[in-house]
């Protein structure tokens, strides 16, 4: 009996992962018919019991309205950036300067660390181009880094990325841990603006 309930607990853990799995099948096929789901469903199954997947730990919490806001925040950052690489393309004197930047994340999540990677890199301009999963880094390179603010920018915009993740998906431990690291972070930077006024 014991080992049905886990048999059942295991199936219900991957169930996202097939969800997921048949859902990128039928994009590629691109319509929705019996074969096409059907096959989705064995390749899916197939997948994840052939390939060693590391289990995805769903924290089982959602915040709507975090996620309303991490949504429209992605769709501002999208038109945003892409408007400032088509005017730099436009512009004739411009010469990109870019980076690898090493930027390392709060949570050690793999959920968490995919979403990130994966909203960091639709963002025109940044892409994530290697994750250190065991030291929770994201290396990315990043266009328009010609300063030393350039650089500090976007480092908080991929911690801000994954601060609007955790605060809409992650469990409530992550989302303190969250909230803690940015009361730091700006007592810090008060820190630092005081000593320089003074």
């Amino acid at each position: 009996m014991h080992a049905e309930v886990s048999r059942w607990r295991s199936v219900w853990r991957q169930l996202p992962l097939l969800v997921a799995l048949v859902a990128l099948w039928l994009l590629l096929w691109d319509h929705i018919d019996v074969l096409t789901v059907v096959t989705g469903v064995v390749l899916a199954i197939a997948v994840t019991r052939a390939l060693y997947l590391p289990p995805v730990l769903l924290s089982g919490r959602f915040n709507p309205w975090r996620g309303l806001l991490l949504g429209l925040r992605m769709i501002f950052d999208v038109v945003v950036a892409s408007l400032q690489v088509a005017v730099y393309s436009l512009l004739p004197g411009w010469k990109p300067i870019s980076a690898i930047i090493a930027v390392q994340l709060l949570t050690r999540s793999d959920l968490v660390t995919t979403l990130t990677a994966e909203a960091i890199s639709v963002v025109p301009g940044t892409v994530v181009v290697d994750i250190d999963r065991e030291r929770g880094l994201l290396y990315l390179h990043a266009l328009g880094t010609r300063t030393k603010a350039d650089l500090e920018r976007t480092h908080r915009n991929v911690l801000g990325t994954e601060e609007r993740i955790v605060l809409a998906i992650g469990t409530h431990e992550q989302a303190e841990a969250i909230r803690q690291a940015r009361r730091e972070r700006r007592a810090a930077a008060r820190d630092i603006r005081s000593k320089e006024h003074r």
